[in-house]
């Protein structure tokens, strides 16, 4: 499947969906990499996100997401790094989807959903990303390049 220019374009009538997540980063080395997820037995790479609960705050959803989707719990909040907004992957739905940037010591994890997100998360370098699967968030990511690398080395400075 192909993610062209008509996932971006909200037909009349779609209902919104409100989501959140966020792009868990460390430092390795020297060098900034990201935690990246896949769903199910789709070859391609992406953040990890879901819907947020009624109650629930973004942020707090942003690190529930997170936890099901990559299994990574201790997370230092670095700052938003974004909107993204589309349709839902059976376009059914207009997900706004509100992304934040995390530092974590951790260096593997086991998602807590593991029937929808059988694959542990792996780690990328910032520069030299994957396929992904939603072509909005690669470029989300290499836009937020050089203050994901600020935030790193001031998390770690």
């Amino acid at each position: 499947m192909v993610i062209d220019a008509s996932w971006y374009e909200r037909p009349p009538g779609t209902p919104e969906r409100l989501t959140a997540g966020g792009l868990v980063c460390a430092l390795r080395d020297g060098r900034a990499v990201v935690a990246l997820v896949r769903e199910g037995d789709w070859p391609a790479y992406l953040i990890p996100k879901g819907g947020v609960e009624a109650g629930e705050a973004i942020e707090a959803a942003a690190r529930r997401e997170i936890a099901e989707e990559a299994g990574f719990t201790r997370l230092t909040l670095l700052g938003k790094i974004g909107v993204l907004e589309r349709l839902t992957f059976d376009r059914a739905s207009w997900t706004v989807t509100h992304l934040f940037a995390y530092a974590t010591s951790e260096r593997d994890a086991t998602p807590t959903d593991r029937g929808a997100h059988p694959h542990p998360p792996r780690w990328f370098p910032i520069d030299a990303l994957p396929d992904m699967l939603w072509p909005d968030q690669r470029r989300l990511i290499e836009r937020n390049h050089d203050q994901l690398r600020r935030w790193l080395s001031e998390a770690h400075g």
